[in-house]
């Protein structure tokens, strides 16, 4: 007996509606999240973890979050990097890319982070926009280690900017 469900269920994205468009049906007017990715870097690690997309990755699980850095204050840094794909008719390439900084205190089950920024960064990512700044050189090799080992095809058609912006 088969089990499998059919693969016939739609897609499921977030839709936009607000006053100055008109819902046009399922899917239509959406953000689609299945194009980005997110990457933890912790202590020069890094990894993909979709947890993250829900604030649930594994080094957010467990900890209670503030927006108040001093709650925080034995923490150690981490990144959350959204990175975008984007699909062409000449084949996938990494298109967006952007670093959120968070300190997180395991011992003390507590962390800071700005979650307005995370959601920012992740529609800039989505935007096609490269935005790395506070990564450090250990952080960008670990980054474009993980990127090219998960696809160099993709890391080679991405853009120069891209790639520059990875440079230690």
């Amino acid at each position: 007996m088969d089990n499998k469900q059919p693969d016939s269920k739609k897609q499921i994205a977030l839709n936009i509606v607000n006053a100055k468009s008109k819902h046009k049906g399922f899917g239509a007017g959406s953000i689609d999240l299945n194009n980005v990715s997110p990457v933890i870097i912790d202590g020069g690690e890094a990894v993909i973890d979709i947890g993250a997309m829900h604030a649930k990755s594994k080094v957010e699980k467990g900890i209670k979050f503030s927006a108040n850095r001093e709650d925080a204050p034995g923490g150690r840094q981490v990144w959350v990097v959204w990175v975008a794909v984007e699909r062409t008719p000449e084949g996938q390439h990494y298109a967006g890319l952007t670093a959120c900084e968070m300190w997180i205190d395991s011992e003390a089950k507590r962390g800071w982070k700005i979650l307005a920024d995370h959601v920012n960064k992740l529609d800039s990512a989505l935007k096609r926009r490269i935005i790395v700044e506070g990564l450090g050189a250990q952080e960008k090799a670990a980054l474009k280690s993980l990127l090219v080992s998960h696809n160099a095809d993709w890391w080679n058609a991405s853009p120069e900017e891209l790639k520059q912006a990875l440079e230690g």
